[in-house]
């Protein structure tokens, strides 16, 4: 699955913005007709359908919004994802389905023959994204892979500094699931932002938890992959520390300006109050605010919205 992997691309893995080639194109897994088959047999609480919003809706503008799209066939779905304001996660697809499960595993197996790295434990998703689709600024919490297979999109990738990534961003993110945005500015892309073009057959990785977002230039389709490590954990668990600090005793501490050592000391902490339940943290509900209708414009009808249950 790794075409044109060598050892620029060894040295450079975990610590830099890197781009590889890669076959999944060639697997017959990733057509309209097998996306259709994926999307009719996969489980519904790991499939969300989404939609960037509208600037001009006069409830939901520029908000992501939750679709519900139980009565809708595969075929309606890809498109409504293809013509529309719809986007589709295929959630952990790489892992429920077996055909799918060989392909991620022969990914990883050529990442850990390349890396020496032998402890992945990989998870992945499929992305299907209409040609408007826009992905906000945000970072991601584990290390990440995303493996493009039809279309093209545009990625932005930020430094990594308190400046575009802040503390309190970062500990949003730990305590509550649904949140990963973090303030943005459009004036850094001149001066700050590195762009990348991906093309089918090319994947992207990047340090991790580095700010980024995506525009789609046309339909895509992609896969994302995110494995957790020791590194990883640490981060996590010292601003889950941070953040019940900062929320329940009115402390301002920092991830950034701390000592190693202090932050070593918070991420076993974290990992306690984690445990106990005692760290901070947001129980925020997903609801639901429309539904998939062929006939409707952009394939959205708004509902009554309710906490979704599927």
């Amino acid at each position: 699955m790794l075409t044109d992997w060598n050892e620029g691309h060894t040295a450079a893995f975990q610590k830099e913005i890197m781009s590889f080639q890669h076959g999944l194109e060639g697997t017959g897994l990733f057509s309209d007709e097998a996306l259709i088959e994926l999307l009719e047999k996969h489980p519904s609480h790991a499939l969300d359908v989404c939609s960037m919003g509208d600037p001009k809706h006069p409830l939901y503008p520029n908000k992501l919004r939750t679709g519900d799209f139980r009565h809708a066939d595969g075929k309606t779905l890809l498109k409504a994802a293809q013509s529309g304001l719809v986007w589709i996660n295929v959630r952990e697809a790489m892992n429920i389905h077996p055909e799918y499960k060989s392909v991620l595993d022969q990914m990883y197996g050529g990442l850990a023959e390349k890396t020496g790295n032998k402890t992945f434990s990989a998870k992945g998703g499929i992305l299907i994204s209409s040609p408007i689709a826009k992905v906000p600024y945000h970072f991601d919490k584990t290390e990440t892979i995303l493996w493009h297979v039809r279309g093209k999109k545009r990625m932005y990738l930020y430094p990594l500094t308190p400046e575009f990534i802040p503390d309190t961003g970062y500990e949003r993110a730990v305590v509550d699931m649904l949140e990963d945005d973090l303030p943005f500015s459009f004036d850094w892309d001149n001066e700050h932002a590195t762009i990348y073009d991906l093309q089918p057959g090319q994947a992207l990785t990047w340090p991790m938890n580095m700010p980024h977002r995506v525009d789609n230039q046309t339909f895509c389709v992609s896969v994302t992959t995110e494995y957790s490590t020791a590194a990883s954990g640490r981060r996590n668990a010292a601003m889950l520390t941070n953040a019940t600090l900062r929320h329940k005793f009115g402390m301002n501490p920092s991830y950034w300006n701390a000592s190693p050592v202090e932050n070593y000391v918070k991420s076993v902490f974290g990992r306690v109050i984690k445990k106990t339940g005692f760290g901070a943290k947001v129980d925020r509900k997903d609801y639901v605010t429309f539904k998939i209708e062929p006939s409707a414009e952009n394939f959205i009808v708004d509902i009554e919205p309710f906490e979704r249950n599927f």
